[in-house]
């Protein structure tokens, strides 16, 4: 990674550890609208999403002096937004992965899809008929760019068992955009 990428807003970042308001209000300003995207994707309700959202900042203004520019401060508040998310969707009984026992019906001799069905209503339309647990591992994968380790410890199961439900849910979302 580019050492200018990681230090993207450094001076808010270093300002708002040592306690400044407007730095930290600046900051929220600057990844609110993203991370309540993250997080809508994901909880599905507003009112959670906004819930979420709002524990996330606090958490990460409250932690600030634990980040150390291993990452952007942005995918570092995103990892707060998905994990409280996750933590969430558990306490309300919500699956969040649906572990090797959803066995669907589907094709497994897919080649190179053609692409007029990549029809972007079509696909947002289709990942919202997916099982959650198919939803979620589609989101974190090709919406927020985690990797499959990463998204093993975001979940708490094993890497392989990303990966098989990522495929699993990637050709259960082909096979519901051809359909559509």
């Amino acid at each position: 990674m580019e050492t200018n990428i990681l230090y993207t807003h450094k001076d808010l970042v270093e300002k708002s550890k040592l306690g400044d308001r407007v730095s930290q209000y600046k900051l929220y300003e600057l990844y609110v609208d993203a991370m309540y995207n993250v997080c809508m994707r994901m909880m599905k309700v507003k009112e959670d999403a906004e819930d979420v959202v709002q524990d996330s900042f606090i958490e990460a203004f409250n932690n600030m002096a634990s980040f150390r520019y291993e990452s952007t401060f942005g995918s570092w508040l995103k990892r707060i937004v998905v994990n409280k998310s996750i933590n969430q969707l558990k306490k309300k009984k919500i699956p969040v992965v649906s572990i090797e026992k959803e066995m669907y019906h589907i094709k497994t001799d897919i080649e190179d899809e053609d692409t007029s069905i990549l029809d972007i209503k079509k696909i947002i339309k289709s990942i919202a008929l997916l099982p959650a647990g198919y939803q979620q591992i589609i989101n974190l994968y090709l919406v927020e760019g985690y990797d499959h380790v990463e998204i093993s410890e975001i979940l708490d199961i094993s890497t392989s068992t990303s990966k098989s439900q990522y495929h699993r849910a990637k050709k259960k979302l082909i096979n519901l955009i051809k359909a559509s």
